[in-house]
């Protein structure tokens, strides 16, 4: 094995069996100890597909499976399987999924569908749109899923008006699905879940495939998430996790830090080894990190050492206003940028809420500064992109209703919005599909002759294309398809502008492609797993991320965005009580929020290599109005002026 390890890694990698807790402070060379430690379990004869590695990003999972490739030649034929939470759970449903009642071939609905279902299913219930809308559904049942509530038990914990109607639509939204053959994106982990609970047979089965499992980022998982690693690594208990307690900043979408930190007691024989060494920034950043941190009380005791002592004093500086703040942290950034070496793609501007780069967008787009804002919208968000794996889901899942009823009239096909309403009613009417009835003539007597016309044309459409599936290759159905809707012509139609229309155009080409470089990638390349990629892709945000970041640009996020990523010079702005802390954790009864926002806090300080900046605003338009700002008690923590919090209780270190 390589010597270039330092000693608590090399522990890591050398623990080969039993428990294993590896916790990795920012920066300390965690996906090298994973990789590395994969690799020494296939030199000490563990064969390679019994090892199971799990991650939360498909970013992450590749980069672990090249690293892996580079470590023992990428001639290996029997590999690892490594793969995120979301990925491995397809992988379980396709085999297992019948017992629950689903179809094996289950379409995997993103946010768009999911919101057509929301709306669909509030009309049921006659609930007006200010009572609640398919938004504030959607959180909430993502929120109780997170936290494996299901639909009968929503009820009981609902607490607001607004949560009872929710509690009410939650069973109607997952019986639509069900009936579509449909699963959400946090079905994937509650259904795996299910299935172990349910069948032992299935658990055992899925078990034996493995005889070690790694989990990366464990402080990120969620209740569903950690049930199912317990299933997983029960029968043999060679688990090993790796994560950081004082990195966990997702507790809004279910994750639990209890997971990593009560890690010991659930398994009572492991093994801990803390990575300290930072080979990121340097020692003066990491000494306001280190002080920072030791304030929240729930967390395992580790420090990180500068494996690069010295280095710059962080800044913390205060503006008079917001616009003086983005005004002023530009004209820095102009300076850094006339330094050798410095280029625009070095620096970070991070921040904790969405409407706060505004002000900074606009300065540097008067200082003619290349910039990218993280976050726009994705390549799958896009209407044609929508449209055409519609068509493609129907060839899988004909009773796919939100596919059908996307498509259903577009292209224009004759069938208007009343006949798609009398279609639908019918459907509810006489207990089928929306599908069984465009595809019966008897059905689809009464409407007029158009949308019949149209309705036998898209049924004979679908029919025929799922038929060349069997005969012809992906690519070839999908050319096929787009021609025979003549979507092309479509596009002409609606958009009268040439390059708008041929961009769109390009992006449609570009979905061929896709489905082109999946089908060469794949020896059994299906229809069903180009989709559930696109799926699984599609909630992956990363790619997106990496595409930007890719470009010279100064970078602006959001701190929950930067996780995972490093700059030379980092921007903190709006440090300030209410924005961060943000005022939603200043309302809980408990510490838990202020200590995720702290924990969010020292991720943002961590982000920075070289120079940290820090600033506030000492007042801010709300309303209209200017308003006096109060200073984060974090900047007081971080200076060791922690006595200057209001709030004294809250601002004793841990013991």
């Amino acid at each position: 094995m390589p010597t270039d390890l330092n000693p608590a890694q090399q522990q890591a990698v050398d623990t080969l069996s039993g428990p294993l807790l590896v916790l990795a402070g920012a920066g300390t060379g965690k996906t090298r100890v994973v990789t590395y430690r994969i690799a020494n379990l296939i030199r000490h004869k563990t064969k390679p597909s019994r090892i199971l590695a799990v991650t939360f990003t498909n970013k992450a999972a590749n980069e672990m499976q090249q690293r892996i490739a580079e470590l023992l030649g990428k001639r290996l034929k029997d590999r690892p399987e490594v793969s995120t939470f979301h990925s491995l759970c397809v992988r379980i449903l396709r085999r297992q999924i019948r017992k629950l009642g689903y179809p094996e071939n289950f379409a995997i609905y993103d946010r768009g569908d999911q919101e057509s279902v929301a709306r669909a299913v509030l009309r049921e219930i006659k609930v007006p749109n200010e009572s609640l809308q398919p938004g504030e559904l959607l959180s909430l049942i993502s929120r109780w899923k997170s936290s494996s509530i299901r639909p009968d038990q929503a009820v009981t914990v609902a607490q607001t008006d607004k949560e009872h109607l929710a509690a009410t639509a939650f069973r109607r939204y997952q019986r639509s699905l069900k009936t579509s053959g449909a699963v959400d994106f946090d079905d994937l982990l509650i259904c795996t879940e299910n299935l172990f609970a349910q069948f032992p047979k299935v658990e055992a089965e899925e078990s034996a495939r493995f005889d070690h499992l790694l989990v990366d980022e464990y402080q990120d998982t969620n209740s569903s998430q950690y049930r199912i690693v317990r299933s997983l690594a029960q029968r043999h208990g060679n688990v090993c996790v790796v994560g950081d307690d004082d990195q966990s900043i997702y507790g809004w979408r279910g994750a639990e830090v209890q997971h990593i930190l009560r890690f010991t007691q659930d398994w009572p024989k492991a093994i801990t080894v803390r990575l300290e060494e930072n080979y990121r920034s340097t020692a003066a950043i990491l000494e306001l990190a280190n002080r920072l941190i030791q304030f929240n009380k729930t967390r395992h005791d580790k420090v990180l050492r500068a494996a690069r002592p010295g280095g710059q004093k962080p800044r913390i500086e205060q503006y008079k206003n917001e616009t003086a703040e983005a005004k002023l942290t530009v004209v820095d950034i102009q300076r850094q940028l006339e330094e050798p070496g410095i280029e625009p793609r070095d620096i970070a501007i991070l921040f904790r809420t969405n409407e706060q780069p505004r002000a900074f967008e606009t300065e540097l787009r008067k200082a003619k500064l290349p910039y990218v804002l993280i976050g726009g919208m994705s390549f799958f968000d896009r209407k044609e992109v929508r449209d055409i794996l519609a068509y493609l889901r129907l060839l899988t899942v004909p009773n796919d209703e939100v596919a059908l009823l996307r498509v259903i009239n577009t292209p224009a096909r004759g069938i208007g919005r009343k006949a798609v309403e009398s279609i639908v009613e019918r459907a509810v009417y006489q207990s089928q599909t929306a599908w069984e009835i465009i595809s019966s003539r008897q059905s689809l007597e009464g409407l007029p002759p158009s949308a019949i016309a149209g309705a036998t044309k898209l049924a004979n459409l679908v029919t025929e294309h799922t038929k060349q599936l069997e005969a012809r290759s992906l690519v070839e159905v999908a050319n096929s398809l787009i021609q025979a809707i003549d979507y092309e012509h479509e596009l002409s139609r609606v958009y009268s502008d040439e390059n708008d229309r041929q961009s769109r155009w390009d992006v449609v080409q570009e979905i061929v492609n896709a489905l082109g470089a999946y089908e060469k990638g794949n020896k059994k390349a299906t229809l069903q797993g180009f989709l559930d990629q696109v799926s699984l892709d599609n909630r992956d945000f990363d790619q997106e991320k990496e595409n930007q970041l890719r470009q010279n640009s100064i970078v602006l996020m959001t701190l929950h965005s930067a996780k995972g990523l490093e700059f030379p010079l980092v921007y903190m702005v709006g440090m300030e009580e209410k924005i961060l802390p943000h005022h939603r954790s200043l309302a809980l009864a408990d510490d838990s929020g202020i200590e995720e926002e702290r924990r969010l806090c020292y991720v943002g300080v961590t982000r920075a290599q070289e120079q940290l900046t820090l600033s506030l605003a000492l007042s801010r338009m709300k309303w209209g109005k200017p308003r006096d700002t109060t200073p984060s008690r974090f900047l007081y923590e971080l200076t060791g002026m922690a006595e200057r919090v209001e709030s004294k209780a809250k601002a004793q270190p841990a013991r």
